[in-house]
């Protein structure tokens, strides 16, 4: 028995592709396209930066030059504050400057020194 062999001239091509157009553009367009979008947000967000870094260093500048004025005012304050006290304090003690009956220390009822045991002090 013979072996079958090819026609002469070989078999037709086997047809694999459909015969529809290509629609879009190509994927390299595409890819084009989403590099160029990332680049742009990359960009603002590098100028965003760039903006919120200047103005942070513009609020620390501006707090650096009023601390000044606003210690001055706090000074002010603060005397204020003082001669409202002194006043309130003589209108209460007159004359009397100190608020100690004596210039004697003597300690507190409650208080207790370090060495000392049910109201005697050891060693003593």
């Amino acid at each position: 028995m013979p072996q079958d062999m090819p026609p002469v001239g070989g078999y037709e091509a086997v047809q694999y592709r459909r015969n529809i157009p290509t629609r879009g553009p190509k994927p390299v367009f595409y890819m084009l396209g989403m590099v160029a979008v990332m680049a742009w947000g990359w960009r603002k967000l590098f100028v965003g930066n760039r903006e919120k870094h200047e103005l942070a260093r513009e609020k620390m500048w501006s707090r650096i030059h009023i601390m000044p004025l606003l210690q001055a005012e706090e000074d002010r304050d603060q005397v204020r504050r003082m001669f409202a006290d002194k006043a309130r304090e003589k209108e209460l003690l007159g004359s009397e400057t100190s608020v100690m009956n004596s210039d004697r220390y003597v300690l507190s009822p409650g208080v207790r020194l370090k060495g000392e045991v049910g109201g005697r002090i050891r060693g003593l």
